[in-house]
């Protein structure tokens, strides 16, 4: 076997070995052990040994989730050994990948076979088993989250097998693994639809709050993808709609490029948030500047790289998936939450939508979705923000993302989605011991 494993040695070692953090440094836990198998057999191999030894096991990524959804005190499985595309079929297009490949090499590796996902999220720095497992969505009009792209998977279950599942092998497994909160095993391979590599023009313009929410429904009906962000504090949005275009391509200048994306939404972002953070009253005046700093422009390029940006600043974040015809009036009320309290926000809050998906435990689960994400600097006090947008995002029925903070239990989360039961009776039947439990899963699942 050529799994690499670190452990502490000698008795009383459970939860004292190196510390795991995740991407925001807002979750720590302490794994008796870390192990990197290199393939489903090994993982196989693992989960029996945990099994052996009593200790609950956990997979994580590159540790973009804001929740502890990856957080053990007993085995963390690292996937850097699980990376790399295993096959490409280029009659039922789709690819094949190992777990732990982050979503950016597969982005470039595809670029380079000239093929493509349909549709991504903004970052692309989450591994492709992490991202699903949590619901990572971008923003579109008829395509749907990553997950929803996924046409096979390979899980490890708690007892070692290795199983298939698809829409006609085990397909009430895969009706649920695509979105399985790690809940019901350990996924090593993931199959996705591809499709030729195309071109997408992105314009990108300032637009003011009260025009943008009144044209919402026809802005999101008339682009593939529409997205904005409003800058609490002010009136001023930034919107973005990206479209198939016939070329030619026409990528933003190298420089200029970097002035907006590098040095503007990064670095100038980065100071103004550590100056809101030091000095909160002058949030309000930072926001004004920042959000009239980026212009309007017009680009066009392959796929990833007009649905991608690079996010150096660290954050924390919420995020609500809402009915789609619910987003207006709850942007509206945040809006007026935040300009009637004493709230400081220095970050914008993203909109974006998805159409319904057929997946137990997608955001978007039989539902056209909306989805309204706001954002702290890391190290700024959040309860207070946070608790007041989640008390709007559950009044419209809201879904909190898997991956982000919320404070929502299986009581609730049972009552928003339908096929919640579904769900659970599925874990109970694959992880009867709960080998792959921890504290947030039993919140978000119950026990």
């Amino acid at each position: 076997m050529s799994t690499r494993t670190a452990e502490p040695t000698g008795p009383g070692s459970a939860g004292t070995g190196s510390p795991w953090r995740n991407w925001a440094g807002n979750v720590t836990s302490r794994p008796v052990r870390e192990v990197s198998p290199a393939s489903a057999e090994e993982l196989a191999a693992e989960l029996r040994r945990a099994t052996r030894d009593g200790l609950r096991v956990k997979t994580v990524g590159t540790g973009h989730s804001f929740t502890s959804i990856a957080a053990t005190d007993g085995v963390l499985i690292r996937p850097d050994l699980l990376t790399g595309i295993r096959r490409i079929d280029r009659e039922a297009m789709t690819v094949t990948v190992e777990s732990g490949t982050p979503l950016k090499r597969l982005n470039v590796a595809l670029a380079r076979e000239g093929l493509s996902l349909t549709n991504m999220g903004d970052i692309m720095e989450q591994t492709v088993a992490g991202a699903t497992s949590t619901g990572t969505h971008g923003t579109g009009r008829d395509s749907a989250s990553i997950a929803a792209q996924i046409r096979a998977l390979e899980l490890v279950t708690a007892d070692g097998t290795v199983m298939t599942c698809s829409e006609k092998e085990n397909p009430e497994v895969f009706a649920a693994a695509r979105i399985g909160l790690g809940a019901l095993g350990v996924v090593s391979a993931i199959t996705f639809a591809v499709e030729p590599v195309f071109l997408l023009t992105a314009r990108e313009e300032p637009m003011r709050f009260d025009r943008v929410i009144a044209e919402f429904d026809q802005l999101h009906a008339e682009n593939e993808h529409f997205e904005f962000y409003w800058f609490p504090h002010t009136d001023n949005c930034n919107t973005k709609r990206n479209n198939r275009s016939a070329g030619p391509a026409a990528p933003l200048p190298r420089l200029g490029g970097w002035f907006e994306d590098e040095f503007l939404s990064n670095g100038v972002f980065q100071a103004a948030c550590s100056i809101g953070r030091a000095v909160p009253p002058a949030i309000p005046a930072i926001a004004r500047i920042s959000s009239r700093a980026l212009s309007a422009r017009t680009y066009t390029d392959i796929p990833y790289k007009v649905f991608t940006s690079p996010r150096r600043v660290r954050f924390l974040e919420m995020e609500y998936a809402l009915p789609r015809e619910a987003a207006t009036a709850a942007l509206r009320e945040l809006k007026a939450m935040v300009e009637g309290s004493p709230l400081k926000v220095s970050f914008p809050v993203e909109v974006r939508t998805a159409p319904a998906d057929d997946i137990a435990l997608s955001t978007a689960s039989g539902r056209e979705t909306a989805y309204i994400a706001v954002h702290l600097y890391r190290g700024t006090p959040h309860r207070g923000y946070f608790t007041a947008v989640e008390r709007i995002m559950t009044a419209h029925g809201g879904r909190p993302h898997w991956g982000k903070v919320h404070t929502r239990d299986a009581a609730y989360l049972a009552g928003a989605y339908p096929r919640f039961a579904e769900f659970t009776a599925l874990r109970d039947r694959l992880d009867p011991d709960r080998l792959f439990a921890n504290d947030y899963l039993r919140r978000v699942l119950g026990d």
